[in-house]
């Protein structure tokens, strides 16, 4: 099928150049010539494990192209995926000026024909309406609307996991398709029906993938749901870890044994240093402020954003307990981005506890797989980015273990205590094998241990 993906952030760029490999013509618009002549060259503009060379090989078969030209796009695919960016405003509420100035793109460059547009990015509950409305408000600017224009709008949330996004959108737990049209929703099955089939899953014996077929509203509020449940998995999984330090119970075992419940399932029961990135905070302030219009406190929701907020400071509460003063003290963060396997910085935890540390006379320095190796400072103030994990230990006072990233599982740790000034480590991800640390002859701090 033709495909036409707007917007080459993390969701839109990665369903391109899945859909491409599975057979799909796809042809990718960006609005930043730059990053336009990055993508044509054959280099991805984010990190995200596998994609680089899933996009040599679509572009390569002639299936994959890059562009600025929406009317192209708009004339090439019969389905037009908007997977622009969402940002969170002040207020909570999603800034939808990027997903309104494409669909009134869209109205304006439609030609005869029948298109389905769909929702990638993450809207607002009541968009797919709302997007209606303005590509027919393109459609009437311009002094000719073609008579034979017919579209209809899906909502199809995304699910992906920055740093496992290619893994999940080739093995989905679900897809989710919500419209009234059933033209529209036979021509999107059609589409996914590789992917739902399994035919490039890593288990392709599998039964085939659901395909939760809803109308618009209700496939927006799902997106929103599982994200606002997960984040408040992570925020009572912290809980219960803040609780079990003062008890003196090991949140790991305590998680261990909820997790075989399988009402709860073990999944996003990690205790750390709370949840950050671009979907979580965001997702979860979005459902709170949509509920807010409607008149309703959503008290379980607050408590959770309340809950993650004061986790952040956990490591510089635990630093504080085994330093005492922070001021003139050293510490190494080991990991910045808010998750590993991706550069992605946005709400990460490593920004609230520079912050704070800055904040208290610490001097920050930081080591981080990807952010080091890129040479980017992502914006970051108040912190020195180190080369290499031994470079940051050298003088430390302590070091804090950030993002779990793989890699740490096996630096050399004695030789990093060796170097430092006092051997103390905080592991904020509850990641690290905390005999192998005390062998190394660190002193080991978890959370909730």
């Amino acid at each position: 099928m033709r495909v036409c993906v707007i917007g080459t952030g993390y969701v839109g760029l990665v369903t391109g150049v899945c859909l491409s490999h599975i057979g799909h013509h796809v042809i990718c618009i960006d609005n930043n010539e730059e990053k336009v002549k990055l993508m044509k060259s054959g280099q991805s503009p984010i990190y995200e494990p596998g994609l680089s060379e899933l996009m040599h090989g679509c572009m390569e078969a002639g299936r994959l192209e890059f562009t600025s030209d929406l009317a192209a796009g708009v004339d090439h695919g019969e389905i037009l995926f908007i997977a622009v960016g969402t940002p969170a405003l002040p207020t909570g509420e999603s800034d939808t000026r990027y997903v309104e100035a494409v669909a009134r793109g869209i109205g304006e460059n439609l030609n005869g024909g029948y298109k389905v547009i769909v929702n990638k990015s993450t809207v607002p509950i009541g968009s797919g309406d709302w997007v209606r409305m303005i590509v027919m408000d393109g459609l009437a600017k311009r002094e000719e609307s073609p008579a034979t224009v017919e579209f209809d709008v899906v909502s199809n949330p995304e699910f992906l996991r920055e740093g496992s996004a290619v893994y999940d959108t080739f093995n989905p737990d679900r897809i989710v398709l919500g419209s009234n049209s059933d033209q529209a929703i036979a021509m999107m099955q059609e589409l996914y029906q590789p992917l739902v089939d399994r035919k490039f899953a890593e288990q392709q014996a599998l039964p085939p993938v659901p395909v939760v077929v809803t109308d618009l509203n209700s496939a927006e509020m799902i997106k929103y749901a599982a994200n606002a449940f997960l984040a408040t998995k992570i925020s009572f999984i912290n809980e219960v870890a803040n609780i079990c330090d003062r008890v003196g119970a090991d949140v790991t075992q305590v998680a261990a044994g909820i997790g075989l419940d399988s009402r709860i399932g073990n999944k996003f029961l990690q205790a750390g240093i709370g949840w950050g990135g671009s979907c979580f905070p965001k997702d979860v302030l979005a459902l709170i402020h949509t509920a807010s219009d409607y008149n309703y406190e959503t008290e379980l929701l607050n408590a959770a954003v309340h809950v993650n907020k004061r986790q952040r400071l956990i490591a510089v509460e635990k630093l504080q307990q085994e330093l005492k003063i922070l001021k003139g003290k050293t510490i190494g963060l080991l990991g910045l981005t808010f998750k590993p396997d991706t550069d992605d910085m946005r709400d990460a935890p490593s920004l609230i506890i520079i912050e704070q540390l800055n904040r208290l006379g610490a001097k920050v320095k930081a080591y981080d797989p990807i952010v080091s190796q890129s040479g980017l400072s992502h914006g970051l103030s108040g912190v020195l980015i180190e080369t290499d994990p031994e470079m940051l230990a050298d003088s430390c006072d302590a070091l804090v273990l950030v993002t779990d990233w793989k890699e740490f599982l096996t630096l050399n740790y004695g030789k990093m205590a060796q170097v430092m000034a006092n051997p103390v480590i905080i592991d904020g991800r509850n990641f690290l094998d905390r005999s192998k640390l005390e062998m190394a002859g660190f002193h080991y701090v978890g959370i909730g241990r």
